[in-house]
């Protein structure tokens, strides 16, 4: 279910863009990346490594190659961050484990004393449907589900491949607390806590980590449902953590509200697959559209960086969503979205385009790379 080659030919794609457009400049920060292996966090450590010379550990959890089973495409990205950074003369470090426990804590704990110092950047970019909770053993799953009452919309059946509609029924109380313990922002507050208490961040550290608000047309399934609940959370926390580290370490903690974009999370929240292939169509014929890498290109040398300041909203926000929200974008999808169906979809909305970037996530239809030949899927980090 992923291609080690493709794979490592999307890492090359990323690395090659931040050198083509980012203004680089050589300081050389310590960066701990959690959730490094696919995504915005994948992002994140290739415009950092790339960008700056940055010395990053990630940490994700990933599964290696076993028999004739492949490894996941997050562990092939990996390696192929290894590999490049390497070849660049560029240090990188990987700890494969689930983040939300206190052992792999630990474990990056000590790896930062033996061989990294304080860390400079910390990117918290974890996007899980699970979490064992460290500290009570309770497992929690989280839902994808408007809250006080049911909601129906439309969407993309992605096996039939027909616009059909979706009801989606309101979440139990049980269901937004437990949606809360995986994707608020308990976890970034562990994690924070546990690098302050052992003084593993450098002064004028800096953190972030990522939200997404989208139009109000998925505001009912997203932003009003259970993982609003949770982004909520996460806002709250992350404007707590920034006066700590300030008061502290002169450092903070910022939340970037990002764009929509196709990934194995986003994929499979009804509603969002048929926004975002209507998304797609409107931003690439305007040339305003971004991938990961584009955004978080624009992220670290526009907003955080050595000697740079973010451009924050009124919440304390930094919005690299500026362009999908734009009024004239809104308006384009909304109208499409009243007249889009079964007969039309492929024409008023990039869904061809919406499948290519989900392959690609796994390493095929990746442009250069020969499916035809034979290649070894047992690689190691």
């Amino acid at each position: 279910n992923a291609h080690p080659v493709g794979c490592h030919q999307n890492v090359q794609n990323q690395a090659n863009y931040i050198k083509a457009n980012a203004t680089t400049k050589q300081s050389n920060p310590n960066v701990l990346v959690v959730g490094a292996s696919t995504g915005y966090g994948l992002a994140s450590r290739i415009a950092l490594t790339w960008a700056y010379g940055a010395k990053s550990l990630g940490i994700f959890y990933e599964r290696p190659a076993s028999g004739k089973r492949t490894a996941t495409a997050g562990y092939y990205n990996s390696v192929a961050l290894h590999q490049l950074a390497a070849q660049d003369g560029i240090s990188a470090e990987s700890i494969n484990g689930d983040a939300f426990s206190d052992d792999i804590k630990r474990e990056t704990i000590d790896r930062i004393k033996g061989s990294m110092g304080k860390i400079d950047i910390l990117v918290y970019s974890i996007a899980a449907p699970r979490r064992i909770h460290p500290r009570t053993g309770a497992e929690h799953n989280s839902v994808l589900k408007p809250i006080g009452q049911s909601y129906t919309s439309q969407t993309i059946d992605l096996n039939r491949e027909v616009v059909t509609d979706i009801t989606l029924e309101a979440a139990s109380e049980q269901e937004i607390t437990d949606t809360v313990a995986v994707m608020g922002g308990e976890d970034l507050e562990f994690w924070t806590d546990a690098l302050l208490a052992e003084d593993l961040l450098a002064q004028g550290a800096t953190v972030v980590t990522y939200s997404y608000i989208g139009p109000e047309l998925t505001w009912a399934i997203y932003r009003d449902g259970t993982i609003g609940k949770a982004k909520e959370d996460l806002e709250t926390r992350v404007n707590t953590l920034d006066k700590t580290l300030s008061d502290k370490l002169g450092g903070n903690v910022y939340l970037s509200v990002n764009k929509a974009i196709v990934s194995q999370a986003s994929m499979a929240i009804p509603v969002v697959p048929l926004y975002m292939s209507i998304l797609n169509q409107i931003m690439d014929t305007k040339g305003t559209n971004e991938d990961p890498i584009a955004q978080m290109g624009r992220l670290f040398t526009e907003h955080l960086g050595p000697d740079l300041s973010p451009t924050l909203d009124a919440e304390r926000r930094i919005r690299l969503d500026d362009r999908e929200l734009r009024a004239d974008v809104t308006a384009e999808i909304i109208e499409r979205w009243g007249q889009i169906n079964t007969d039309n979809f492929r024409e008023i909305s990039d869904y061809n385009g919406l499948q290519h970037s989900f392959r690609n996530l796994f390493g095929f239809d990746v442009d250069g790379v020969n499916y035809d030949e034979a290649v070894e899927i047992e690689l190691n980090l």
